[in-house]
């Protein structure tokens, strides 16, 4: 078993209890923006300044309606009979990323933009997700992404006293991963055309997550699939042809070899 600080980990300050998760949070979007504003500086962005800004305020109403939806329908009985406010507190990335994606994808066909966004968020995103399960983590078992009860080596008591999957360590170890491997990628002397490295990173991501909520204790399911997971497979369907495309490449290389 992982040894790991008393959780939920709520420190004390100047006699205020300190929620370490919503500190976290802010902290993530105020890294994420900022990694973002470095990056532009030293990238030459063929989008105009007027249609990024509008490309940002799509992709952040985008993210926040279907944030909550996907929240509400984790358990829709549960967040139902707790009323509104239950549905403008509770988020989930998961329905962030996808709401903010089809929110880009709208305002593009608005203004007739044509070209790819999405690789210039790709890291920030990354970095600020992690951040965000950081907090995720620390909160323990009040917040609902701690995992079963598991004998494990990485079971981790989240402050109700079982031994569970840290799915939030999990999550952040994977995507550490995948920050330095997107990295790579970018760097490469043969870079990959506009638009591929957030395809890579969505579609590794919803298919990690996809595997990650069999860990989880949902208790609200529909043929067996939580509803994230319907997101995942939702998610993984609209980059088909991407799937498609890197299985084929795969098989030529392997051919090769």
């Amino acid at each position: 078993m992982l040894p790991i600080v008393s959780l939920p980990f709520e420190p004390i300050l100047f006699g205020i209890k300190i929620n370490i998760h919503l500190v976290l949070e802010y902290l993530a979007f105020f890294v994420g923006f900022r990694y973002y504003l470095y990056i532009r500086k030293r990238t030459t962005d063929t989008i105009s300044n007027n249609n990024r800004l509008s490309i940002i305020i799509g992709a952040v109403f985008g993210a926040l309606f279907f944030s909550r939806l996907m929240a509400f329908l984790e358990n829709p009985p549960l967040h139902y009979s707790q009323g509104i406010i239950s549905l403008l507190n509770n988020k989930t990335i998961m329905g962030g990323l996808f709401g903010g994606l089809l929110g880009v994808e709208f305002v593009k066909k608005l203004i007739g933009e044509k070209q790819s966004s999405g690789d210039l968020f790709t890291l920030p995103i990354i970095l600020g997700i992690a951040i965000g399960r950081l907090g995720c983590l620390l909160a323990g078992t009040k917040e609902f992404t701690f995992g079963k009860e598991t004998g494990f080596y990485f079971g981790m008591d989240l402050g109700d006293g079982l031994y569970r999957h840290p799915i939030a360590l999990y999550e952040i170890v994977f995507l550490l991963g995948l920050f330095f491997l997107i990295r790579q990628l970018q760097q490469s002397p043969q870079p990959m055309k506009h638009g591929s490295y957030f395809k890579i990173f969505m579609i590794a991501y919803f298919s990690f997550r996809f595997m990650l909520e069999f860990l989880k204790p949902n208790s609200y399911f529909l043929f067996g699939l939580s509803s994230i997971q319907y997101l995942c497979l939702f998610c993984l369907l609209y980059y088909y042809k991407s799937i498609g495309e890197a299985i084929n490449y795969a098989r030529k290389k392997l051919y090769l070899l």
